[in-house]
Formats: structure tokens, C-alpha cells, sequence
């Protein structure tokens, strides 16, 4: 979602030159961005206060001469990188008694600006902007030659049309569509000509053997491929089915047909950022949702449990 910002900076100002220090897990896929110069790995690991670390990575960046940093999270400690380098603009939202760290502190006002995208995209306008900006849509770069080096060493081919799913979501079970379902909706789409590719972490290969059963058109590829593998995997899909989880946000960036399925969330806040007519979003808006809990607090998840398979598979071979 940050590469909407990253576009929109580029599009006002296209001289500017955009680097960005971001978690190591990150980097590959900064490096498919066209807008970013560099990513920056952020010596920090996630939860580290990392004073002594994060003052010596802002020493070391001051000859760089960087004018302006924008501190897209809202935490303390994520503003001492900038402060340390010696940035004159420090921008980003108020939050964690940030004064000082940042000289360009924003109210964020979350009636106007809804959509988590939005928030990024906001901060780099000016402070005094009056309409909601737009949020250009996130493009990764592909590298074809890696792709057909993947799909060589995985045995993959494009006999049959390619259905891509993504049944994991790091956030917990509440965004996660059953497992029960995502295989038998595998199951149809096999028996319509479809081959399905199962893609995910290590953590997901559980999941990728319950829907694959060793169904020849169904391939478990979680813990298989590193990120990037899985943008270039993602280019050779029909369509994905996918939780609300950052692999969705991904396919979206590769510009695949998306079905999106929303639990505890919102796809009012987060939703795949593609044009209108390749996105279907499958969302019941229940009087319980969008709780935005790692478990339902009701033990029941009816939000993604009354989501039923046939609806899918209706649309997707319509």
C-alpha cells in the first residue's frame, strides 16, 4: 500500500529521488517498485526499541543528504531514524508524544480519509490539501526471465488455465476463509479445466496439503517459493482467491483478477487496490462486523463461515 504514495510523490514531483528503510523481509519487494531508488534495510528487529541501532543507522545516513523523510507508522521509535540523519522535513501523524522528532506532525482526521491507502497518500501532500487525494494503484515490477526459471524448477506448466489461491492471513483465524472451503472450491475448479496453484509461507504448507490431496491439478506451493517468486508466480494467474492479507495486496499490485473474501476486517478500509472490473470483493457486513479481532469474540465466524463456496465458484466461471 505504500507504493501509492511512492507513485503520487513521483507524479508531483518527478525529480525526487525515493529511498526507503523499510524491515529486511521487505527489500525484494521494494526492488519491484519503479519509483523507489533504493530500499534501506532497517537494522531494528520488529518490537526493538533498538536506541543505540537506530541512532548509528541515522548518523550513517546524514551524508546522504536527504531534505525530507515521511514516517509513515505512528510509533515513537519510528521517527528516531529520520531525527538522528538530520532531516530538515520530518513528516507524519501525530502519535506517541512524537514532538520534536517530527516538525511536520498531521492530525489524522479518519472520517475523511477512510481507506488506510489514503492515510499513506495524504502525507505527502501539503498539510493544508482540501480534497481526499487519489490513490494512484500499486504496479510491481515482473521479471519474466525469474518466472520461467520458477516455474521450470517447480514443474509447473500453463496447460491449463491458472486459478492461484492464498489461504493463509498472518493476522489470525478471523480473516481467514475455512479451509474446508477453499478445498472444495479447488475441487470444482479443477472439474471446470482449472489448475490451482496454492501459494504461501512455510506456516501455510499445512493448509496448501489440505487443499492439494493430491489432486494432480492442485499444487501446494507454500514454503516453495521466496516473495518475488510468488509476484512472478502471480502473472501467470487467471484469477486468485484470497483472505484480506498482504499477498492479496500483492496480486493486486501484479493486476490479477482478484476475489477477495473479508471477515473480520473491511475492504472499507482495506481494499484491493485494482481497477473496479478486476476485483470481486466478498464481504457479508454482519451487525458484529468488522470487529477487527485475531479470533471471533463470538466463537462463531459466521462473517467468513456464511460465505458459501458455490457464490465463489459462480462468479469465477461465469
Amino acid at each position: 500500500m505504500a507504493q501509492s504514495l511512492f507513485i503520487s510523490l513521483k507524479e508531483k514531483y518527478p525529480d525526487c529521488k525515493i529511498d526507503v528503510l523499510a524491515p529486511a523481509w521487505s527489500l525484494s519487494i521494494i526492488k519491484r517498485m519503479p519509483e523507489v531508488n533504493a530500499g534501506i534495510k532497517d537494522d531494528t528487529r520488529h518490537g526493538e526499541p533498538g536506541l543505540s541501532k537506530r541512532f548509528t543507522q541515522g548518523r550513517q545516513l546524514r551524508s546522504a543528504g536527504y531534505t525530507h523523510a515521511i514516517v509513515i507508522p505512528r510509533s515513537w521509535k519510528s521517527a528516531l531514524v529520520p531525527f538522528f540523519a538530520g532531516i530538515s522535513v520530518r513528516t507524519g501523524y501525530k502519535g506517541e508524544q512524537r514532538y520534536g522528532l517530527l516538525n511536520d506532525i498531521r492530525v489524522l482526521d479518519k472520517t475523511r480519509l477512510v481507506q488506510t491507502v489514503q492515510r499513506y497518500v495524504a502525507l505527502g501532500e501539503k498539510s493544508s490539501f482540501s480534497a481526499v487525494p487519489e490513490t494512484p494503484y500499486p504496479v510491481l515490477r515482473i521479471d519474466a526471465a525469474n518466472r520461467n526459471s520458477v516455474t521450470a524448477s517447480l514443474g509447473l506448466s500453463a496447460d491449463k488455465n491458472i486459478i492461484c489461491m492464498m489461504p493463509g492471513a498472518e493476522y489470525g483465524p478471523a480473516k481467514q476463509w475455512p479451509i474446508e472451503y477453499y478445498t472444495s472450491l479447488a475441487e470444482k475448479l479443477t472439474q471446470a479445466g482449472r489448475q490451482v496453484w496454492v501459494l504461501g509461507s512455510p506456516k501455510e504448507k499445512t493448509l496448501g496439503d489440505a487443499i492439494s490431496q493430491k489432486n494432480a491439478d492442485i499444487k501446494n506451493l507454500c514454503g516453495r517459493t521466496n516473495l518475488v517468486d510468488v509476484v512472478d508466480l502471480l502473472s501467470c494467474a487467471e484469477q486468485v482467491v484470497t483472505n484480506d492479507s498482504g499477498l492479496m495486496h500483492i496480486a493486486a499490485a501484479v493486476g490479477v483478477k482478484i476475489n477477495a473474501i473479508y471477515g473480520s476486517s473491511t475492504p472499507d478500509y482495506t481494499p484491493p487496490l485494482i481497477a473496479p472490473e478486476l476485483k470481486r470483493v466478498f464481504h457479508l457486513g454482519l451487525s458484529c462486523s468488522p470487529c477487527f479481532k485475531r479470533t471471533c469474540p463470538l466463537g462463531h465466524t459466521n462473517c467468513l463461515n456464511n460465505i458459501e463456496v458455490e457464490r465463489l465458484y459462480a462468479d469465477m466461471v461465469e
